[in-house]
């Protein structure tokens, strides 16, 4: 079965609106169409054009097509909400106008993702978690009634919403017909799950997926030193889909068992990143995904 491959700026090492560590946006669609792709997600907002229309002209020009893109916000806190919701209203405007159906939610880190600085606490007490829940359900009525997209809601490493347990608890506490899960192998893994199982137990509640693997000697050192999320990134805990633990053929197979039939991401964080380095890598990787069945 044939999925839909992607990519993502992500992968090119792009966790920011602006920041000169980044490659300039227009090399990065030039580079993902020069890769093979037809579909990027659209990264973090003021990366890319703003306006539906000069950016889909630009994506055209290229051969792409967007699928989605992903806000990260701080769920809980109140103070937040209607500027949280506003940001929300605008990217889906955004995706519709590129005919794009995939609004991405994550909660934002508790730590700063260079000082490791907590920011907020590790985990919610049981208000805040309630009004993380209450938010993700407010930005999905939102997006789906101005701009009739799907919310998928993507568990993070150093998020309220990261282990197996906050997970199940969240697919418990949110609405199945407003709230689904994009899915992060990576993620997964790298907060301690087992992507497979989690997939096998809970594939009706995932309809947009991420996919990365990652390096077990790497995350053996960032699990037995503390390393936070940033640093680990950049010491390369996120390994090509080849490369890594995660076996890509039993994922593979595990989706096809399950009926998933949407978008496979490539999302494989890189920051900061070479500016030579994605294009090599996301070419290996779509011949490696297509070779073991995946497009």
């Amino acid at each position: 079965m044939p999925f839909h491959l992607a990519t993502a700026p992500d992968s090119w090492g792009v966790w920011f609106g602006n920041d000169p560590r980044q490659p300039p946006w227009r090399r990065y669609l030039d580079e993902v169409a020069e890769a093979g792709h037809i579909w990027t997600e659209l990264g973090p907002p003021g990366y890319l054009p703003g306006a539906p229309d000069s950016l889909s002209r630009e994506l055209a020009g290229r051969g792409l097509r967007a699928c989605g893109a992903a806000l990260m916000v701080h769920l809980e806190d109140p103070d937040a909400a209607a500027e949280n919701e506003r940001l929300a209203d605008q990217m889906g405007a955004l995706l519709a106008g590129l005919g794009a159906r995939h609004f991405v939610l994550i909660d934002d880190c508790y730590s700063d993702l260079f000082t490791g600085t907590l920011n907020r606490p590790r985990e919610l007490a049981d208000d805040g978690w309630h009004r993380l829940v209450d938010a993700v359900h407010r930005i999905a009525r939102l997006v789906r009634a101005r701009h009739g997209l799907l919310t998928a809601f993507h568990p993070h490493a150093e998020t309220h919403v990261e282990t197996d347990a906050q997970i199940a608890r969240f697919l418990v506490e949110t609405d199945p017909a407003l709230v689904s899960l994009c899915f992060d192998t990576g993620h997964h893994a790298y907060c301690g799950g087992d992507p497979l199982d989690f997939i096998r137990q809970h594939h009706a509640r995932v309809n947009y997926l991420h996919v990365k693997n990652i390096d077990p000697t790497i995350h053996a050192h960032v699990r037995r030193d503390g390393t936070l999320f940033g640093p680990a990134v950049g010491m390369g805990v996120f390994a090509e889909p080849a490369l890594g633990a995660i076996d890509m053929v039993a994922l593979r197979h595990t989706l096809v068992a399950s009926g998933y039939d949407g978008f496979v991401v490539v999302e494989q964080d890189m920051y900061p990143a070479r500016f030579d380095a994605p294009l090599p890598i996301a070419r290996r990787t779509l011949a490696y995904l297509r070779e073991i069945g995946f497009g």
